[in-house]
């Protein structure tokens, strides 16, 4: 069972944002940031190491569509664009989901902890990660 296709299904309520054909985007329960919004396909994908490139593009679409409508009509200077791939990267629901963070001068949100540098050798780690 998934939450979220539950969510686009109709059968647990949620306070709709912006539906299409492909997507549906709803505003976050967790309270963190006033209008966090949650963007997911309507098809189930686990995250964005599974889902195919024409639904990643609907998704990410909408995300733009969104996040532009916030900052033009509705009093936000910002937005976060953030997502989790995997329980490792803190994915709490198993259905791909892109998060917007509306943003305001000075309304107190950290999206990023402030913790002590690594220390390593970026070259080293380039060589490593580095695409062919």
């Amino acid at each position: 069972m998934c939450l979220f296709c539950d969510i686009i299904k109709g059968d647990v309520p949620s306070h709709k944002i912006y539906e299409d054909e492909y997507t549906y985007a709803f505003l976050d329960i967790s309270d963190d940031c006033i209008g966090h919004t949650l963007v997911v396909p309507k098809k189930h994908y686990e995250n964005m190491l599974d889902v195919d490139n024409e639904t990643l593009n609907h998704v990410m679409a909408t995300v733009t569509k969104i996040s532009r409508h916030y900052v033009d009509n509705c009093g936000y200077t910002g937005v976060n664009i953030l997502n989790n791939s995997g329980v490792d990267a803190l994915q709490s629901v198993m259905h791909l989901h892109i998060h917007i963070m509306p943003r305001k001068p000075e309304d107190g949100v950290i999206i990023y902890s402030l913790k002590d540098r690594f220390d390593i050798n970026l070259a080293e780690l380039c060589e490593k990660l580095k695409l062919d």
